[in-house]
Parts: C-alpha cells; sequence; structure tokens
C-alpha cells in the first residue's frame, strides 16, 4: 500500500452572509487530493475538503502534515480486510504532534482524513457508508438519513420577507426541518435583539404551520449568560427542535446553568475538535442525553479516525450515536450518518457552493434523503464539486 502523491490547493467560498459572530466575506476552504495504490494493480484518487466556519490551512499542510502522509506506507497502512486503513495513516500524520491544542491542526488532519477515507472506499469498490457499516457495525447501515435544511443566515439586502422565501425553497426541495440565525440582529440591547429575531422566528414559525418541532435557531455562540436566558425565556413557548450554540463552545458550567433553566433541546459541539473535548462536554456542560444533540463534525475535528473516538467516548457516557448530527452540510458526515447509525445530517441547500449540499440526483423527501450506490464518499455524482476537485486531481 503506498501514498503516491498528494496535492493541495486553497478554494474561496466567501459571500455576504453572516450569522452571529463571524460574516464570511473572505472564507476559504483547502481541498486535497490523495492519491493511492494497493500494490495489486489498484489505485484511487480520495478528495477531502474542510468545512465552511474554518478557514483553509496551506501551511500546516504542506509543512507537517501532507510530507508525514507521504512517507508512510507499506504493511503498516493494510487494514485487517486488506485494504486501506486510514487510522494507521492518521498516525503517521500525527507523529512529534504534542497532545491538546485542537484548533487549525485538527482542520488539517480532517482534510485528509476525508480523502483517505473516499480513496479507501474506492479501493474496496463500495461507498463510505457500506465500508463504515461493514468494519465497525456488523454490516448494518441505515436505508436513509435525516436531514435538515440550514440557511438563514443575515445579509444586509434580506429581511424578514427574505428570510420567509428562502425557507420556502427548501421545503420546495422536500425539507420539512430548517433552521435560522439568531443573536445577530442590530441593536444595542439583548432586548433589542431580540425582538427582530423573535419576528424573524415566528414568521418562519407561521410558514411551518405553527410546529416549533420543525425549526432550529443557531446562536452561533453569541451569547453570555444573561443573553442566553433571556432567548431561552422567549423561545420557550415556540418548543424549537433546537437551541444550538448559545454559548462559548468551550464554557461548559455556564452550559449547565442554561440546561437548569431551558427545558428544550440544546445543541452545540461544532466547535469542540476532539474525543477528549466532546467527553468533556458530556461531563461537565449539563446536557440530557434524552433530548439534547451533538453536532461534532469530523472534517473539522481530526476526522472520522477521531470521530470514531468520539463516538466510543460518549457511549461509555451513556449517549447514544443517535444524539449525534454533525456540522458541515458535506456529503462525508452523510456517509457516516448512514453507515454508523448517527441522527441526522445537516444540509446546505443553497449556501457554500461547491461544497453544500449532496450528489445529483438524490431527492430530499420529508427530510430524509438515500445515498447513491456509488464507491467512495460519492463526490463525482456531485457535478459542480466534482468539477473542482478533477481539476486538482489531473
Amino acid at each position: 500500500m503506498r501514498i503516491v502523491s498528494v496535492k493541495d490547493a486553497v478554494v474561496p467560498i466567501s459571500s455576504g452572509i453572516a450569522n452571529a459572530y463571524i460574516d464570511f466575506s473572505k472564507m476559504t476552504a483547502s481541498v486535497v487530493a490523495v492519491a493511492v495504490e494497493a500494490g495489486d494493480g489498484r489505485r484511487a484518487t480520495g478528495f477531502g475538503f474542510n468545512s465552511n466556519g474554518r478557514y483553509a490551512q496551506r501551511g500546516l499542510l504542506r509543512e507537517r502534515f501532507m510530507p508525514r502522509l507521504v512517507e508512510a506506507g507499506g504493511e503498516a497502512l493494510v487494514h485487517a480486510d486488506g485494504g486501506l486503513d486510514p487510522a494507521a495513516a492518521w498516525v503517521a500524520m500525527m507523529r512529534n504532534e504534542k497532545p491538546g491544542g485542537h484548533g487549525d491542526r485538527s482542520v488539517a488532519v480532517g482534510v485528509l482524513d476525508m480523502a483517505l477515507w473516499d480513496a479507501a472506499a474506492k479501493l474496496a469498490g463500495v461507498p463510505l457508508w457500506r465500508l463504515l457499516a461493514d468494519r465497525f457495525r456488523g454490516g448494518q447501515a441505515d436505508d436513509a438519513a435525516w436531514v435538515y435544511a440550514a440557511g438563514g443566515y443575515y445579509h444586509p439586502e434580506k429581511g424578514t420577507d427574505g428570510l420567509v422565501e428562502e425557507m420556502k425553497r427548501y421545503l420546495g426541495l422536500g425539507y420539512s426541518t430548517v433552521k435560522i440565525k439568531i443573536g445577530g440582529a442590530p441593536g444595542t440591547t439583548v432586548k433589542d435583539s431580540l425582538v427582530v429575531d423573535v419576528e424573524r422566528i415566528e414568521a418562519v414559525l407561521k410558514l411551518l404551520g405553527g410546529d416549533g418541532g420543525r425549526l432550529c435557531v443557531d446562536a452561533n455562540g453569541r451569547f453570555g449568560l444573561h443573553a442566553a436566558l433571556a432567548y431561552a425565556a422567549a423561545l420557550a413557548p415556540y418548543r424549537l427542535r433546537w437551541f444550538e450554540e448559545p454559548l462559548d463552545p468551550l464554557d461548559y458550567a455556564t452550559h449547565a446553568t442554561l440546561a437548569e433553566h431551558y427545558g428544550g433541546p440544546i445543541a452545540t459541539g461544532e466547535n469542540l475538535f476532539s474525543a477528549a473535548d466532546a467527553r468533556n462536554l458530556v461531563r461537565h456542560a449539563g446536557l440530557r442525553p434524552d433530548r439534547d444533540v451533538l453536532q461534532f463534525d469530523p472534517a473539522l475535528s481530526y476526522g472520522l479516525v477521531e470521530y470514531i473516538r468520539t463516538l466510543n467516548a460518549l457511549q461509555t457516557h451513556g449517549w447514544s450515536a443517535r444524539r449525534c448530527v454533525p456540522h458541515g452540510g458535506h456529503q462525508f458526515a452523510l456517509n457516516i450518518a448512514v453507515g454508523l447509525g448517527l441522527g441526522g445530517n445537516e444540509s446546505y441547500p443553497e449556501v457554500f457552493a461547491p461544497f453544500g449540499g449532496f450528489a445529483d440526483n438524490t431527492p430530499v423527501q420529508d427530510s430524509r434523503i438515500r445515498l447513491p450506490d456509488i464507491p467512495g464518499i460519492g463526490f463525482e455524482a456531485k457535478s459542480d464539486l466534482y468539477a473542482v476537485l478533477k481539476d486538482l486531481a489531473e
């Protein structure tokens, strides 16, 4: 087994949208292509990229992780089933890296890990979801994944009417559950911002027939305890699907205080990047395994190798994989959701192109989607994304 080549590029995904914490005017993503030879005539090229919200990692990739990956090889990269073992490659990439410090490093490794899993499934001639089910779940895979349409960003040229029109388009695409941003409305006080956000929420709820279970709201970690409690009190009567990232992602004690006062589901975890972080979250943040949602994104958190460790840590602390709904809206996490039995996956039907959204000709029906039977992650079946990936490979 040999890593033949590793190539990378930086792709802009900038736009005029903003959440409560950042805008995306200068957002970029790293894209990689990893070519692998199995030694028996089989060869595959796997592709990877990082999710939105974290910038391209060219320096880390080229200085540390790509060279280490190219140096790895031989029997050490062979899985027990005879295929490529991304876990062994992960060990090679993390050689001489101290524990802790989970920031941009976890993104760089996650980009390469995605490409390795894509290559592993292609060498095996099966979709990634099937490879994962066979290796980790006794061959059992879900027949479809629950997905929700994430959008509702703040935009200087889009008011409440534009927000409702956006949500209408998502419903027309087959999504029954949608998500909008909160916490970023203009105003000098929490009360001022809350007035605007309640108007946005009620407008979307009217479109959804008043069913709060079909609407998620996301504050992107913007609030302190005072603001989070004020929003929680205002949101409680709507019985929303979840209240996402109400607080700084590492402030576990304040999460625990909020959970004491807000009975509805809380979702968080997209800005935590390791199994240790996940373990600390469920130990100390007061989250409730019967209702709350964990959103760790494998593309940002050292990849699937670390994500499997995360799932094992969660199980030890009484959490089901069904409580995990990854951030990112990409096909990698969608394959993981089906292959490992997660609770679903985020989707970006209109933003972060070409990385948002799933394979062409895979319709969403009542917020559920079936994956195509294509070897690998299935990027080749998403034409606009594959155009970018193919150029890198060539």
